[in-house]
């Protein structure tokens, strides 16, 4: 089972981004209320796209693929200084990340939960070894940008996705932003 702290604390915002306030992070994803979150994408020098699945135990999305890690940053603490600590903390890699963009979506996630986030996106090259947090992530794998267009294109067909309903989002809206070139 993974780890889940209840006291967990993610920081509300308005729609510009600006902080409101904090809540417990369960409360705000059974409430759908909008919040910061940030997400990573990795590349390796080949220009494969590194992707994780969710631990199974998840509170919401587990089994599922998504992009290299994703999480919210603590009270006080910028996106860019979250995505450097979580995918430390998930994916077992520290490398330089850039801003990619910042989207606004809203998802219901199964279980009752809504994504209802303002996400900072960041991207980074990396060809070092991966050492996945086992309690965080149940596999990951390097795909080519042409082999995901091509699994999301049948996911839309199976009765029930591999994705993440927010790696589908940055994958219809952000493609060209997230596959290298």
């Amino acid at each position: 089972m993974t780890q889940f702290d209840e006291r967990a604390q993610v920081i509300l915002v308005d729609e510009r981004d600006r902080p409101l306030g904090t809540a417990p992070k369960l409360d705000v994803h059974r409430d759908g209320r909008l919040h910061r979150a940030i997400s990573v994408q990795l590349s390796d020098g080949r220009g494969r796209l590194l992707l994780q699945r969710r631990h199974i135990d998840k509170y919401h999305s587990g089994g599922l693929w998504t992009n290299t890690c994703c999480s919210h940053p603590h009270p006080g603490e910028t996106p860019t200084d979250a995505a450097v600590r979580r995918l430390k903390e998930e994916m077992g890699i520290h490398c330089m990340l850039r801003p990619l963009f910042t989207t606004h979506y809203r998802a219901n996630v199964g279980n009752g939960l809504v994504e209802h986030e303002i996400v900072h996106v960041f991207a980074g090259e990396y060809d070092g070894r991966v050492c996945p947090d086992p309690h965080e992530v149940d596999g990951f794998a390097y795909v080519t940008p042409e082999e995901l267009a091509a699994d999301l294109e049948e996911d839309a067909k199976r009765p029930t996705s591999r994705y993440s309903e927010w790696f589908k989002i940055y994958a219809r809206d952000y493609w060209r932003l997230l596959a290298p070139s």
